[in-house]
């Protein structure tokens, strides 16, 4: 089955600039934009919980320059 969509020219450009090859078609390029964007899998409680203690970190000052941890590790 094979559906019409309408979009503006701007759309359509957009998406011609993002295609792999000039051959892929708007419904594999729109499927590889998607499958991209979308994590069917989402994040444990114990990795949101991480996620915002990392932010309180952030915002109580408690970070120091990536240069410094580099240097640090010998990297």
């Amino acid at each position: 089955m094979v559906t019409t969509i309408q979009l503006q020219p701007e759309t359509k450009s957009r998406l011609d600039d993002v295609k792999i090859h000039p051959r892929e078609t708007y419904d594999e390029t729109l499927n590889r934009l998607l499958d991209m964007a979308y994590d069917p899998e989402p994040l444990s409680e114990e990795s949101m919980k991480k996620i915002e203690e990392s932010f309180d970190d952030i915002r109580a000052g408690r970070v120091r320059p990536f240069e410094e941890y580099v240097q640090e590790r010998g990297l």
